[in-house]
């Protein structure tokens, strides 16, 4: 098959910045996703109606006039999260979720939680309004080792199921057997995205014989029996797992710091590429536009009526070069050839 069409996918986790970085990447996802869930860890954080509405507002004029593209927003759930603000964050038409970040494991996460238990309420309350919660999935704290931070988490995530029996929950970008196997076994209400980053790093990637900034990120990828599972997992045919690229850019000098460098990968202009590699690889290509459109749909189902036709992506076999850069933000796959190219269908 040398081409192929499905509907325009949707990202359900991506990083779009603001000022003129906003600029630059909004485009991008714009081009390839008829609609993203934005992630709000700015600083400040986006947490109330009138940072949702002013964020919102400046992803739009970003992304170009007649780009049909539309984010869906989250907000950021925060130590001090009143849960009598849930109630009106729900009144606005595209707030379909919070996120929840643990303390100082990620990018703007120095305010990020310690204590899920202490925001019972929160949670509560965002299960009264039927908005989703998503979790970065790590557990905080110095004495777990990083690489096991996914595994302690997910005690927290069976809590929080357990509890919140109508909540939906989102791990964010797993990255280990045994999250796959846990959402698995946790009811509907639970589900994971999973990057494309993920379904092809392992930890020897980032750090093996010589360190690699480009592929740092957080969660840190991690060995090939996850990396395997994580395949397995994306080209299943569970709608339990969909996409969300967690696209992260950093400007180049803060990937190349000696101390201090940036997690985060760019892969929104090779993501689906890489995703029709993988799955093509796999003998898979049937279940892609699951994985990227129908599953996030079906969970998320944001409120409104639809309009119009669904736009459509058109995937052509075509090797094209990954640019060094863009706008001094190096992508994934950087100078690599890829074999399938992108075309909107008009």
């Amino acid at each position: 098959m040398d081409q192929f069409t499905i509907q325009k996918p949707w990202d359900m986790h991506v990083h779009l910045r603001d000022g003129e970085m906003l600029k630059t990447v909004a485009p991008i996802t714009a081009r390839y996703f008829a609609r993203a869930l934005v992630m709000p860890n700015l600083t400040p954080p986006i947490r109330t109606n009138d940072d949702v509405s002013r964020y919102q507002q400046e992803i739009l004029a970003a992304s170009g006039p007649g780009s049909g593209f539309k984010p869906l927003m989250t907000f950021k759930i925060l130590p001090d999260t009143d849960p009598h603000s849930i109630a009106e964050l729900a009144q606005m038409k595209d707030v379909v979720a919070g996120k929840a970040y643990p303390k100082g494991l990620t990018h703007n996460a120095e305010d990020g939680i310690e204590d899920y238990f202490a925001l019972r309420d929160v949670f509560a309350a965002m299960e009264k309004h039927n908005l989703v919660l998503c979790l970065h999935g790590e557990m905080p704290g110095t004495h777990i080792r990083g690489r096991d931070r996914e595994r302690a988490f997910l005690r927290t995530l069976c809590f929080l199921a357990r509890t919140f029996p109508n909540l939906r929950i989102v791990l964010e970008h797993i990255t280990t057997v045994e999250a796959v196997e846990t959402v698995l076994r946790l009811p509907d209400t639970v589900a994971a995205t999973v990057t494309a980053h993920h379904l092809l790093l392992t930890h020897d990637d980032v750090g093996g014989d010589r360190m690699c900034p480009n592929h740092y990120c957080k969660p840190v990828a991690k060995d090939p029996a996850d990396r395997d599972a994580l395949i397995q997992a994306a080209i299943s045919g569970c709608p339990k797992f969909f996409f969300g690229s967690d696209s992260a850019p950093h400007p180049r000098e803060g990937k190349t710091r000696l101390y201090d460098c940036c997690a985060g990968i760019f892969t929104a202009p090779v993501a689906l590429p890489l995703l029709v590699e993988i799955f093509e690889r796999h003998h898979a290509l049937d279940r892609l536009e699951s994985f990227v459109y129908d599953f996030a749909v079906q969970f998320y189902h944001p409120r409104g009526p639809a309009t119009g036709f669904p736009p459509k992506l058109r995937f052509v076999k075509d090797q094209w070069t990954v640019p060094e850069e863009i706008g001094g933000i190096v992508p994934f796959y950087a100078g690599q050839e890829l074999s399938w190219r992108v075309e909107e269908v008009k």
